[in-house]
């Protein structure tokens, strides 16, 4: 964590907040200074909070308990990597689940089903920033799932309730099949090495 003033020798506070976003490992930055018109431009230098002086001190405790809590969601990573996990916050805990053993990820509704061989997880967000985030780990197969490459078994015929004859995907660690969009079959042979 970085406390940091909007005026300093050499380069301002925005600067450096701004220069700590691309080292490996950022710490968390929060503003502590005397000029409050500057709060709009820190939190786009993603700021974590922004107290004006003179500081009280429960507002101090409140900026180091938000810092606490985003330390223990958000571990530091690699700059060029993203983290071998997805946190989930569900039922009134946070579980981290590995990368390794999620076998796929399927849109459903407003929430992304992520299946293990265990269990299943909801997490809020988007395939396709899971797809970019982790373009060598998972393989669309659709526009609602992404698989785990190493899971992939086979791609054998089915007959979908919904989407009637065609292909999907046998994964490793359950018994249930996956549809694969006429569009996606090429790459999942690829993937098996076909």
């Amino acid at each position: 964590m970085a406390l940091v003033d909007i005026h300093m020798p050499g380069a301002d506070g925005l600067q450096l907040a701004a220069a700590l976003r691309d080292v490996p490992h950022p710490p968390l930055v929060v503003f502590v200074t005397a000029h409050a018109e500057h709060a709009v431009q820190a939190f786009e230098v993603e700021a974590v909070d922004y107290l004006t002086k003179p500081v009280r001190r429960e507002r101090l405790q409140a900026a180091l308990q938000k810092v606490e809590r985003l330390a223990q969601l958000q571990p530091a990573r690699e700059a060029d990597s993203a983290p071998d996990w997805l946190v989930i916050a569900e039922r009134g805990r946070t579980v981290r689940v590995p990368l390794a053993e999620v076998l796929y990820l399927k849109a459903e509704l407003k929430y992304i089903t992520v299946r293990t061989a265990e269990a299943s997880h909801l997490l809020d967000g988007s395939l396709s920033q899971l797809e970019d985030k982790y373009p060598e780990r998972f393989l669309r197969i659709h526009r609602n799932a992404l698989v785990a490459r190493h899971a992939i078994r086979a791609l054998v015929r089915h007959h979908d309730a919904e989407e009637g004859e065609g292909w999907a995907v046998r994964l490793a660690g359950v018994d249930e099949v996956l549809m694969v969009s006429r569009r996606q079959v090429a790459a999942v042979r690829e993937a098996l090495g076909e």
